[in-house]
């Protein structure tokens, strides 16, 4: 209580001319080249105020424009990283000895750090700063997806940031719990929370989910003990899976486990719980940590594989069936005897009807349209996963995240997922990624060299089926 008081003295006068000082007190100048390793120790006081500052602030703009303050106003020094690269060109052109030139490169290295990057360093060294550091990128992740924060320097921190967090998440320092119905209170509902692919409908639902055939484990980091930063949900199971309802059921059954009957392991739910370590490396590290547990604890397994989401597909699809409309004036994603079946079930020549339809969900509830559907929505989400591409590599994020694991695109799962988020999100679609231990290292080498992924025959056949009868 005592520090609470102090702090309210510490804390700067509001307002632009408050947030200016704040800034100027509490981030470090860069010291000059040749005193960078004798560098003065931080002002913790100063770095604890910036804190305080900052969480005073009400998210939204007041936090906006001092986010915005620090990357526009405390970032590189244009000037001496333009001086240096000159002496990096002239001790090239001159082919002065390579001490010199190397000399001239770490200089020039040393001038292209943002001089906030001083601040963050010394946040990372106070107690609670990490988890500080950690809600910062929050914001600054949240502000530039919802555009309260815009501009490249922004964009710069927030890079400069995720990079010094991955430094600080990495594996090392991180370590590998399992959840139980007997783990704290707190970590149970931290978990429930954060769920975000399959959510978590009461206390009943959370049981079964961390009971017998089922596993559930996270990582925590060793300055923020306890505290979930990503979840991953496993099902012991005799085979893939082929549909999420069979694993999240309603009642969970009182059986013991017969490890007899485990020879797979299914992940069916990766979940961050802190929106400020987005593209920080923990998931793949937590896939491979979990592998290794699970060998362990039962050796028989000799399958692993995922039942993924496949966010994104019913928004490709409607898209596609707009852009085809106005350019056509017909559709060429069906073959002509699907198209005239759906037609005469929609009451409506053009996508119109099918567009919305597939939109609120309403197809699902026509036992001839899901039958008329099945085949030609099966071969376009087989497309849409393996053909579609962004840069080179698959649009899909989840596809992207787990070919870039080294996996194997197994199979597509026609109404795995019947929930209402399901049907929304991939017209009730799910997909097995299948990691073939021996193969990961060589699969993922292939698809970051030369982009190119391995799938199933399945997948290649309705792959095949697409480029027959649907035109792009």
């Amino acid at each position: 209580r005592g520090s609470r008081r102090v702090s309210v003295a510490t804390v700067p006068r509001r307002g632009p001319a408050g947030m200016e000082e704040l800034l100027r007190r509490s981030v470090p100048p860069l010291p000059p080249y040749e005193t960078k390793e004798k560098a003065p120790p931080p002002v913790e006081l100063r770095t604890a105020e910036f804190v305080r500052y900052y969480r005073a602030l009400e998210a939204g703009p007041p936090r906006a424009e001092l986010l915005t303050r620090l990357a526009r106003d405390f970032g590189v020094d244009h000037g001496r990283v333009a001086e240096f690269s000159s002496k990096v060109l002239q001790a090239r052109e001159q082919r002065r000895e390579l001490g010199a030139l190397l000399q001239a490169e770490d200089r020039l290295r040393y001038y292209l750090n943002p001089q906030y990057r001083g601040l963050f360093q010394h946040l990372g060294r106070l107690e609670g700063g990490l988890r500080f550091l950690v809600e910062l990128r929050g914001d600054l992740v949240e502000g530039l997806a919802t555009k309260a924060l815009d501009g490249p320097h922004v964009k710069e921190m927030s890079g400069v940031l995720k990079n010094m967090l991955s430094e600080w998440f990495s594996t090392g320092f991180l370590n590998l719990e399992r959840v139980t119905w007997q783990s704290p209170c707190e970590v149970l509902q931290k978990i429930s929370d954060s769920e975000a692919v399959h959510p978590v409908r009461n206390w009943v639902d959370m049981k079964r989910r961390v009971g017998s055939y089922r596993r559930c484990y996270f990582f925590s980091h060793c300055a923020i003990p306890g505290e979930p930063l990503i979840v991953l949900h496993v099902a012991l199971t005799s085979d893939i899976s082929s549909s999420i309802q069979a694993i999240v059921k309603e009642v969970p059954p009182l059986e013991t486990e017969d490890t007899d009957k485990i020879t797979t392991a299914i992940f069916y739910s990766i979940s961050l719980t802190q929106q400020g370590l987005q593209g920080v490396e923990l998931g793949t590290y937590l896939i491979k940590r979990v592998v290794k547990e699970l060998q362990k604890e039962l050796p028989q397994i000799k399958t692993f594989s995922t039942l993924s989401p496949i966010p994104g597909f019913t928004k490709w699809l409607v898209g596609l069936l707009s852009s085809q409309t106005k350019e056509l004036e017909r559709n060429e994603l069906f073959t002509k005897s699907e198209w005239q079946e759906i037609s005469e079930l929609t009451g409506d020549s053009t996508t119109e009807t099918l567009k919305k339809l597939l939109n609120n969900n309403e197809w699902v509830r026509s036992e001839k349209l899901v039958k008329v559907l099945h085949a030609p929505l099966m071969r376009l989400c087989a497309w849409y996963l393996y053909g579609e591409k962004h840069r080179g590599y698959a649009l899909n994020p989840v596809a992207n995240f787990h070919l870039q694991n080294g996996s194997v695109m197994w199979r597509i799962n026609w109404m795995g997922d019947t929930s209402p988020r399901g049907i929304a999100a991939a017209c009730g679609m799910m997909v097995n990624y299948r990691y073939f231990l021996e193969d990961t290292a060589s699969n993922s080498a292939a698809y970051l060299g030369t982009k190119q992924i391995k799938a199933s025959e399945q997948v290649l056949s309705l792959v095949s089926q697409f480029q027959q009868n649907s035109k792009l």
